[in-house]
């Protein structure tokens, strides 16, 4: 793949950087990545990696776009309500970035979009705002050996894993939280979220999805996998620790 005058103007700013360079945007030009959610998370997410020129993304969310969604949801406007989120995304990627090619999945997330034997994506992202379906993609990311970026978010406080299961005796999701447990009483829906926080951590999943896909050129310079990092954005302090392998675990263990 070479890039032609329009790539190179649109992506200069990527190819000013030694680490990133020609060849790092070709590697992005060729990556699939799937996103799980186009609420808060999924917006920032989406918009970042089409702007980036990731070369083909998969979008998948079962919802309509809700008047309470616009406080924080960038993708969507006023006059979208009622659409499904799905199609106003793609009307809205499009317009920044026709060289990307989308496919969209009005559902949620199941065996049809992302199928046990599936080899399509370099990446996959949870932007979903449930246990279970962040469990789900946790187990079959980890039986497809797929890197799984997750991120979460409530109130002023917001959570990012990165998961490189391309890589051996990588954690999971479920050594952190194990499968089965109860979901969480509290959320968005009924506690609240700062609007930008969503912003910073769909930011911060994109930033994770473009290294691990520069990573298969540069391994030691962008490895980094297996932490939990959380923002507190009242205090705007960040801490991260490192997610042990639990043993016994019923998806890594």
């Amino acid at each position: 793949m070479s890039l032609d005058r329009q790539a190179f103007l649109r992506y200069s700013r990527h190819l000013l950087m030694a680490d990133v360079g020609e060849e790092g945007q070709e590697l992005l030009l060729g990556a699939r990545v799937l996103v799980v959610g186009l609420g808060g998370l999924g917006c920032p997410v989406a918009l970042y990696l089409a702007a980036a020129g990731v070369g083909h993304l998969t979008l998948c969310d079962p919802d309509k776009v809700d008047l309470t969604n616009l406080q924080r949801q960038v993708l969507y406007k006023a006059s979208d309500c009622g659409e499904p989120k799905v199609d106003c995304a793609l009307r809205e990627l499009k317009a920044l970035n026709s060289s990307v090619t989308y496919t969209a999945y009005a559902a949620a997330v199941d065996d049809g979009v992302l199928p046990a034997t599936a080899t399509d994506f370099d990446v996959v992202v949870d932007c979903t705002d449930n246990l279970a379906a962040r469990h789900w993609l946790n187990r079959r990311c980890h039986s497809l050996a797929i890197p799984l970026v997750s991120g979460a978010a409530m109130g002023w406080e917001g959570q990012l894993m990165t998961l490189d299961f391309s890589a051996s005796k990588t954690p999971c999701l479920a050594c952190a939280i194990p499968e089965g447990a109860a979901e969480p009483i509290a959320n968005c829906g009924n506690s609240g979220v700062i609007g930008p926080l969503l912003g910073v951590m769909g930011s911060m999943e994109a930033i994770s999805v473009i290294r691990l896909l520069l990573g298969r050129a540069n391994p030691d310079r962008f490895a980094a996998s297996g932490k939990l990092q959380r923002f507190d954005a009242r205090r705007e302090q960040w801490s991260s620790f490192a997610i042990p392998s639990r043993k016994g675990c019923s998806v890594c263990g």
